[in-house]
């Protein structure tokens, strides 16, 4: 394939990829309430809707209150986990490991359906305890590989040379260990935070219409009529994605995050 055709090739595959993108952001410029696209009249009044009706703020304030929380649990779950994997290497690393990234490999509607009849059993069903445990097991995974992958990176003999020189246990974690892997503690922390924003299925099947999220919210909100409102919590929630994972390309090594192999 030549230069020019490769480059048209990949072109058309960006316009694939962003034409959705395009198409919601156009959407949420209509100036009348209607989902139409090119927009007509355009205006940005339903970007000071979104921050001026109660129930689009409060569905907003649980989204973000359980997405916080629940990848601070994720990473608080994950690291420990890792850390044990790393430096003891027990024959049943394997199925440890497996265990942890299950939840996020199964069908989420199996998984939600499994958090469901837990939360009914124990009493909580309906909480936003509920929602914020569930997405902190079930996106335990991406902390889980991402700190994986920063302990695999380190170099054993350093650590072994720290303690042939006097530092304890306590003292090489502090001191070598988790300076090392602090960048991949915070993109672990940031997947999981990005992705529990735009979690649906788990959220609903353990919460209903308890706890409304801002994905719950868009979906409720179809039962009343379309507005471009649902449209513009998708360009805020792009905007969001974008702004953190080009944070974490910008500062770290994002490659190397996601499991690409060291050329070396």
């Amino acid at each position: 394939m030549s230069r020019l055709g490769s480059k048209l090739f990949m072109g058309l595959v960006l316009l694939f990829l962003a034409g959705p993108l395009i198409v919601v952001a156009g959407v949420s410029l209509n100036g009348a309430q209607q989902l139409l696209f090119p927009p007509r009249d355009p205006s940005l009044r339903w970007y000071a809707e979104l921050f001026n009706q109660p129930d689009w703020l409060n569905a907003m304030g649980n989204s973000l209150l359980i997405a916080f929380t629940s990848a601070a649990l994720a990473v608080l779950i994950a690291f420990p986990l890792a850390w044990f994997l790393w430096r003891y290497r027990v024959r049943y690393g394997s199925v440890l490991y497996g265990l942890g990234v299950a939840p996020f490999t199964l069908p989420p509607v199996i998984t939600a359906l499994g958090f469901l009849v837990f939360w009914v059993s124990v009493g909580l069903y309906g909480s936003i305890v509920a929602t914020i445990v569930s997405h902190a097991i079930f996106f335990v995974t991406l902390p889980l590989v991402t700190i994986t992958l920063g302990l695999n990176s380190i170099d054993r003999q350093v650590v072994e040379a720290a303690t042939t020189m006097g530092a304890d246990e306590r003292k090489v974690f502090t001191t070598i260990i988790l300076p090392l892997i602090r960048p991949y503690l915070i993109s672990g922390y940031a997947f999981a935070f990005v992705l529990s924003l735009n979690e649906y299925i788990v959220a609903y099947m353990v919460s209903g219409f308890t706890v409304e999220t801002l994905p719950i919210k868009i979906f409720n909100s179809l039962r009343y009529g379309y507005t471009p409102v649902m449209a513009v919590v998708a360009v805020v929630f792009m905007l969001f994605a974008a702004l953190v994972f080009g944070l974490i390309a910008r500062f770290g090594d994002l490659p190397k995050l996601l499991g690409a192999w060291s050329k070396d």
